[in-house]
């Protein structure tokens, strides 16, 4: 199992920017802790980050044959980009938004979300724990198509 985790603008300055908003946890430690799941649970997992729309819709695109599935905190692109919304429906693999802060809280013009469509679930407002929660489901999600897939294999072979 491959998990794809990918980081919008901005994200490579938290700990930085906003704490009331973000809080003090740097991207490192976020992607340190989503590294110990993945290692405790035998899930391969890889990490980026960009501030350019286009680099992450290469990114994005590049899953497709290599990952199981895509976590993405897409950040201000959310409320912006049919690229990257197109990216992930181009790419068909489960994906989870993620936001750190709600979203639906905040500005009126963060509270319109592109990409969210595309996205099999949002995690919104839970912090860096929110990161966690996208693991968990993920995993699940994967599983789930897996099992899937394996029983619709079984029930061919019966017929």
């Amino acid at each position: 199992m491959k998990i794809a985790v990918i980081q919008g603008p901005n994200l490579n300055m938290l700990g930085i920017r906003e704490q009331h908003i973000y809080g003090a946890m740097k991207l490192e430690q976020i992607h340190q802790q989503m590294r110990e799941f993945a290692e405790a649970n035998k899930i391969e997992v890889e990490f980026f980050q960009s501030n350019l729309e286009g680099e992450i819709v290469d990114r994005i695109q590049e899953c497709y044959g290599d990952a199981d599935g895509i976590i993405i905190n897409p950040a201000a692109y959310s409320h912006t980009s049919i690229a990257i919304r197109d990216a992930l429906v181009a790419v068909s693999l489960p994906a989870i938004e993620v936001h750190i802060s709600n979203i639906h809280r905040r500005e009126e013009f963060r509270q319109r979300d592109l990409v969210a469509p595309a996205c099999a679930s949002s995690i919104t407002g839970f912090g860096p724990f929110g990161y966690h929660l996208a693991m968990l489901g993920m995993t699940q999600m994967i599983t789930d198509i897996a099992n899937a897939k394996k029983a619709q294999e079984q029930q061919q072979q019966q017929q």
